[in-house]
C-alpha cells in the first residue's frame, strides 16, 4: 500500500514518511497538489494524506480534481486547529477521513487504516472498478464532457447545439465513449461513472435545461 503525502512542509513530509515506513508503508512524498496531480494515472492506488492548506490547488482542490478525473482513492486531510468547516466541506467532496493538529502517530495511523479499510470494501463490492477507471484515463477532454452530458440524460442534438458541434461529430465521440468505458448501455454508464464518483463532478447548473436548449435550437431554425 502506497501512502501519497502532501504537504508544502518538508519537515511535516519527512516526519510522516518516517512514521509510515516504519509501519510498513510505501511512500511518496510531494510538495503540492499539481505535483502529485502530474504523476497520478489510472494504476495509481493507494491512499492519499493532504494537508488542507496547500499553495496553489488546495487540499479542497485535489479532492475536486481526483473526484474529476474518477479517482476513488481515500484521502485523509489534515487542518489545522479551527478548521472544522473546511474539514467538514472536504468529506462533502469525498474525503475518507479528516484529522486536526495537532495529531498523534496513533490518531494518524488509524485514519489512514480506516481509509485504506474502506477503499478496500468498496473496490471488493465492486470488481470492475479498476476497469472503469481505467476506461475513463482514456476518454480525451472532449470524450469526457460528451460523456457527462450523456449521463445527465441530454439527447445527441442537444448536446450537439451545447458543444457547438455536429451530431454526427457527437455521435462519433459517444461511440468512441462506449467503446473506451467497456460498452453497455447508458444506463450501464450511468452506473460506472456512479461508481467512480464521477458524475455530478461538474456543475449540472451549467448546462441549460433541455426545454432551454430546444428552445434555442427552434429560435436558430427559424433565422
Amino acid at each position: 500500500m502506497i501512502i501519497y503525502v502532501i504537504d508544502d512542509d518538508e519537515v511535516v513530509r519527512q516526519s510522516l514518511e518516517i512514521l509510515l515506513a516504519g509501519e510498513g508503508f510505501e511512500t511518496e512524498a510531494y510538495a503540492s497538489a499539481a505535483e502529485f496531480l502530474a504523476r497520478a494515472d489510472a494504476r495509481t492506488r493507494g491512499c492519499v494524506v493532504a494537508d488542507i492548506q496547500l499553495p496553489g490547488l488546495s487540499g479542497l482542490d485535489l479532492i475536486s480534481a481526483l473526484r474529476a478525473r474518477g479517482f476513488t482513492l481515500p484521502v485523509v486531510v489534515v487542518t489545522g486547529h479551527g478548521n472544522l468547516a473546511l474539514a467538514v466541506e472536504a468529506m462533502k467532496r469525498g474525503a475518507s477521513d479528516f484529522i486536526q493538529k495537532p495529531y498523534s502517530a496513533d490518531a494518524m495511523l488509524a485514519a489512514i487504516r480506516g481509509a485504506c479499510e474502506k477503499q478496500g470494501e468498496m473496490e471488493a463490492e465492486s470488481p470492475d472498478l479498476a476497469a472503469t477507471r481505467e476506461g475513463l484515463a482514456k476518454l480525451t477532454s472532449r470524450e469526457k464532457q460528451v460523456l457527462l452530458k450523456l449521463v445527465s440524460g441530454l439527447p445527441n442534438k442537444i448536446i450537439a447545439y451545447d458543444m457547438g458541434l455536429s451530431v454526427r461529430t457527437v455521435d462519433s465521440h459517444r461511440a468512441a465513449v462506449k467503446k473506451k468505458m467497456g460498452g453497455g448501455s447508458l444506463a450501464e454508464l450511468v452506473r460506472k461513472c456512479i461508481a467512480v464518483g464521477l458524475l455530478g463532478a461538474e456543475s449540472s447548473s451549467q448546462t441549460p435545461s433541455p426545454s432551454k436548449l430546444n428552445a434555442n435550437l427552434k429560435e436558430t431554425r427559424a433565422r
